[in-house]
């Protein structure tokens, strides 16, 4: 990896929220939907939207189900999401490091 290579870093993950998302996965994983929501303050259709993008990379899987006859919606960080969470931190540390 290259000590100055903007053009490495992952889209799919660097817009704000879904940064926020992963960076949440990475330490509460499966997150609620609405917990997941709060934590990264957004609405529902904004989260979800974000998190079609993620999903679409397969970086997270959604589950829906039912616990006590309420929808209950939980958003796991797949193998393939944290191993592209760390090569994101290893590829902003490399572009930090070239600044020092």
């Amino acid at each position: 990896m290259s000590q100055f290579d903007h053009t490495a870093i992952d889209d799919v993950i660097h817009g704000r929220l879904r940064l926020g998302i992963m960076a949440y996965l990475s330490t509460v994983s499966p997150a609620p939907f609405t917990e997941l929501k709060a934590k990264v303050n957004a609405t529902d259709g904004n989260l979800s939207t974000h998190l079609a993008k993620l999903e679409e990379a397969r970086y997270v899987r959604i589950e829906k189900k039912f616990v006590d006859k309420k929808p209950r919606t939980l958003v796991h960080l797949t193998s393939a999401g944290r191993a592209a969470w760390i090569d994101y931190l290893k590829r902003l540390q490399a572009l930090i490091s070239a600044a020092e």
